[in-house]
This record gives structure tokens, sequence and C-alpha cells, in this order.
């Protein structure tokens, strides 16, 4: 029997950041995610979480952790599927170092993701993003970073752990004409700034804390701004917009609304999918695809050189009351009969 703690630490703290270069965001939801695996595992087998071995952890065991993330903590079929890719990926990383357990990991691989619905993206008006960005306060030091966040977010369709996690060498400070930018699976992209959006960046970097954080956008107390951190803010300057433009008013409106916003706004100025990964940093045209089935414009461009079939005129004639009255006596005493 060997014990689960010794791999499962030497996983998140080694292989993870190290071996395949996960971020800290990634490393944090796999924790998060055995956290609640042990948790349950020492519930289940009547033992102490230090106690449990690798070979406790089979196929049967983690359908019932699945199927209690379901019920008991109301987990939705995306976190689920979350989850389990967490525990796959431990797996594989334990078939090099234990081979003995390549059955009991190939049962686990097996077991499926659930289906989810392809619910449309949600995104912002032109109208409404503009109310948003202008719904900040300039004249303090907390609405001069806020505006530059959410100009951005926007501006640069990143995701919150790109935004959060931008240093301030990535930004080019001396033309203020482009960012730089780590995001998934460590794939760098550079991307060019707006002129309005390097304005309101460099009037943050100007009144900036001098702090030996090297991220660009701080809190209140000078540490790094984290992910609840702007999701405040931004619920915040949302509430603010919805009293000009009141559509924005009762809409969950996240983070990645904003990089969904980003998104539709390229497509529409582009017509060009392969521009918008690309500016979002998608590993493949896969990933971008969603925001062709909630853009129209493909479709009615492919309803314009459509021919529609043509219709047999004619009219609708009534039929005669007097008709119709004898017609419905003669079914009733048709059935009755």
């Amino acid at each position: 029997m060997t014990l689960l703690g010794q791999h499962l630490a030497v996983f998140l703290r080694e292989h993870l950041p190290r071996d395949r270069g996960a971020s800290p965001h990634t490393c944090e939801a796999y924790a998060t995610c055995f956290q609640l695996l042990v948790v349950f595992a020492a519930s289940h087998l009547r033992t102490k979480p230090s106690d449990l071995t690798v070979e406790e952890i089979d196929a049967t065991l983690v359908l019932a952790f699945l199927e209690h993330l379901t019920t008991a903590r109301g987990n939705g079929a995306r976190s689920r599927n979350a989850r389990l890719a967490a525990i796959n990926a431990f797996f594989r990383f334990l078939e090099y170092r234990l081979p003995d357990c390549l059955d009991q990991a190939g049962r686990i691989h097996a077991i499926p993701m659930k289906k989810v619905d392809e619910a449309l993206v949600t995104h912002l008006t032109r109208v409404e993003i503009k109310a948003l960005l202008d719904a900040p306060d300039p004249r303090t030091p907390s609405g001069t970073r806020d505006r530059a966040m959410l100009h951005l977010a926007f501006a640069a369709g990143l995701r919150v752990s790109e935004l959060i996690g931008l240093k301030s060498d990535q930004v080019d400070q001396r033309n203020w004409g482009d960012i730089r930018v780590m995001g998934k699976g460590r794939r760098e992209r550079v991307l060019p700034l707006w002129k309005e959006t390097a304005t309101a960046i460099r009037a943050w970097v100007n009144i900036r804390p001098k702090t030996s954080a090297p991220e660009l956008f701080l809190n209140d107390v000078g540490a790094p701004m984290t992910r609840s951190g702007f999701a405040y803010i931004l619920r915040k300057h949302v509430e603010r917009a919805a009293a000009t433009q009141p559509s924005l008013r009762d809409r969950p409106i996240t983070p990645h609304v904003l990089r969904h916003t980003c998104a539709m706004h390229t497509l529409a100025a582009t017509h060009d999918i392969r521009k918008v990964s690309l500016w979002l940093g998608h590993a493949t045209l896969q990933s971008t695809e969603i925001y062709l089935r909630a853009d129209p414009t493909e479709k009615l461009e492919a309803l314009a050189v459509m021919e529609p079939p043509v219709l047999r005129p004619g009219r609708f004639k009534a039929p005669d009351k007097l008709l119709s009255m004898l017609n419905d006596v003669r079914n009733r005493r048709k059935y009755a009969q």
C-alpha cells in the first residue's frame, strides 16, 4: 500500500509548477479539488486523511465523489468535469511513478465527462461598455486604477488571471503602445493598445504606490489585486453604470463577460475568426467558434446569398359558417354512436 500524501505533495508542489509550467491559479484549483477529494475519501472510508493510500482512490470512490459534488455541494457539470480533469492529471503523473497502478488509472481515465449545455456567450453592447468604462471616478486613486483595469480587461480581452497577474515590466512604458501577456498554457502574446487605454494605464502608473510587488494593479492596502477583488470592483461599477444605462441592471456581469465583449466587437470589426483567436490567445479555433454562434452577421450573409423556395400563390378562403356548423354536428353524432 502506498500513502497518497507523499505523491500528492510532489504533484502539487513540483510537477505542476515546475514540470508543467502551470499558473498559480491552476495549482490553487487543483489543490482545492484534492482537498475536497481527501476529505470525502477519509469520511467515506472512515480513516484519517494522512492515512489514505493511492490504492483506495479507485474508480468506484471517484464516481462516488463526483456524485457527492453534484448532489451535496450543488456543483454543475462544468465544475464536476474540472474536478475529474484534475484527478485524471494526477493519475497520469502516477503512471510513471507507480506502474502497479496502471490498471487503476485506466479505470479512472475511462470515467466520462458529463455533457454540458453550450449557451450563447453574454456580452455588452457598445453603449453598455462605454457606460461601464465611464463609471469609475478618475479624480480618485482607486477610480484611476479601476478605470485602467476595466479599459485593459475589455480592450485586450484578458482573462482575469492575466489581468491581475500582469507585471509592470510587461507594459511598454516608453511608447505605451503595447503589452506582453503570458496566457493560458504559457503562451505569450503581444497586444497593441488603444490610445485611450494607454492613457488610462499611464495615469495609474503615475500614482501607483511604490512597493516591492511586481504586479501592475494593487489593492487599497498595496498588495497585488486578487480575482475576488476585481470581481467586487466590477460589480460596484456595474451598479453605478446602471444608473445611466438601465439595461445593465440585474444582469450577471462577470470579469469574463468583458473578454467575451472584446471578442464579439473584434469579430464584428474584422469578420475574421482567426484574428479573434490570436487576440484572445486561444490554442485552437475550436475555442473561438462560440463567438460565431452568437454573432448573427455571418448567418445573415449566408441567408442573403441563398435563394429561398418559391411559395405557391393562393388565398385563404374562410369556410361557410353554416356548413361548418352542420359538419360539426354531424361529426359529434358520428363519434357518439
